[in-house]
C-alpha cells in the first residue's frame, strides 16, 4: 500500500491539473470502490472548483468551492494519470494497463483529464462537510504528520512513553504517527541505528520526556520521508507518479527487502548481513549488529 511520501508525490502530481480548476464532467464508472460511492456522487461534483488539495496521512483531500471537502485514498493498487496514458514501466509485479480499471474520470476546466486507476478496487472516495473533517472517522483518530513542524522528539516520546509494543509496531500505529508503513519505518529505524525490536518506551525517560534515541528517530524519519518525496516514492507494486513514470526511491533502500545483503554501516567492518524477521504480521528488515 502506499505511504506518505507516494500519496504526497500523487499529490505533487496532480496539483497542477487539478487546483483552480472546475469540474466540467465526472464519469463515476461504477457506483463503488471500497466502499460505495457518495449518492449523486458525479453530480454533487459537477461545477465545483477545486480550491486547494492537500493531503493528510495516506489521503488526498481536494477543497472544493461547495464546502464540501473530496477525500481520496489510493488503497493498494489505485493511481492517478492527468491528460494522457501511463509511460510503460517495469515493476516489479506488472500491473494491469486495461483501461476497464479506469473507474472514475474527472474532466477539468483547464483541459485536464484525470483518471483513477485501480485493478484492486481498495482504493475511496468520499466527500465529507469540510465544517465536519475534523470528526471524520477515518482522519480523526490519525496522530500527527511527521513532516509537521510540531512533530518532534518530545511529542513522539509522550506517544511512545509507558508502551511494552515494539517499536517497529509503535511507528506502524497511525495513533501515533500519520502516513508512516513498513518501508519507511524499516528505513527510519536503520537511519537513527534502532532496534525494530526495541521497546517503543525506551525513547522516552521516566518522565516522559525524549532522551537521545527520540531526536534520532524524529531525525531520521523527517529525513527519509524527504528523501523518497524527492525521488518520487517508492515502486514495488502499484505505485506511479501521475505521468506514468516510476518512483526512484527503491533504488536507495538501505534495508528493506534487503534480507542476506551486507550491511551498509557494517561493510567491511563486521560484515553482518540484513536479517528479516515478522513483527506483527509483516516483514521486517534490519541489522542486528548496528540497530540496538
Amino acid at each position: 500500500m502506499p505511504e506518505l511520501p507516494e500519496v504526497e508525490t500523487v499529490r505533487r502530481g496532480l496539483a497542477p491539473a487539478m487546483e483552480g480548476a472546475r469540474f466540467t464532467k465526472v464519469e463515476a464508472r461504477r457506483r463503488d470502490l471500497r466502499w460505495p460511492l457518495p449518492k449523486d456522487f458525479a453530480q454533487r461534483l459537477q461545477g465545483q472548483t477545486v480550491e486547494g488539495l492537500g493531503r493528510r496521512a495516506k489521503y488526498l483531500l481536494a477543497d472544493l468551492s461547495s464546502g464540501d471537502v473530496l477525500m481520496m485514498h489510493l488503497g493498494m493498487s489505485g493511481s492517478f494519470r492527468v491528460g494522457q496514458d501511463a509511460k510503460p514501466g517495469v515493476y516489479y509485479h506488472e500491473r494491469s494497463k486495461s483501461t476497464a480499471h479506469d473507474h472514475v474520470v474527472f474532466h477539468m476546466s483547464n483541459g485536464a483529464t484525470v483518471t483513477f486507476n485501480d485493478p484492486r478496487r481498495f482504493g475511496s472516495m468520499k466527500l465529507v462537510a469540510r465544517a465536519k473533517l475534523d470528526s471524520e472517522p477515518l482522519l480523526r483518530g490519525l496522530g500527527p504528520e511527521p513532516l509537521g513542524n510540531e512533530f518532534d522528539a518530545a511529542m513522539l516520546a509522550k506517544a511512545c512513553a509507558g508502551k511494552k509494543t515494539s517499536l517497529k509496531a509503535a511507528l506502524s500505529d497511525q495513533r501515533v504517527v500519520a502516513g508512516l508503513g513498513n518501508i519507511y519505518v524499516c528505513e527510519a529505524l536503520f537511519r537513527a541505528k534502532l532496534s525494530p525490536k526495541r521497546q517503543a518506551s525506551t525513547i522516552a525517560d521516566r518522565n516522559g520526556q525524549p532522551n537521545t534515541r527520540a531526536v534520532a528517530l524524529v531525525d531520521a524519519i523527517k529525513a527519509v520521508l524527504q528523501d523518497a518525496i524527492a525521488a518520487g516514492g517508492s515502486s514495488l507494486r502499484d505505485h506511479r507518479r501521475t505521468d506514468g513514470a516510476l518512483g526512484d526511491f527503491q533504488h536507495n533502500f538501505q534495508v528493506y527487502d534487503r534480507e542476506g545483503e551486507p550491511c551498509p554501516n557494517c561493510k567491511g567492518k563486521k560484515n553482518t548481513k540484513i536479517k528479516r524477521i515478522v513483527q506483527t504480521g509483516r516483514s521486517t528488515f534490519y541489522c542486528p549488529s548496528c540497530q540496538k
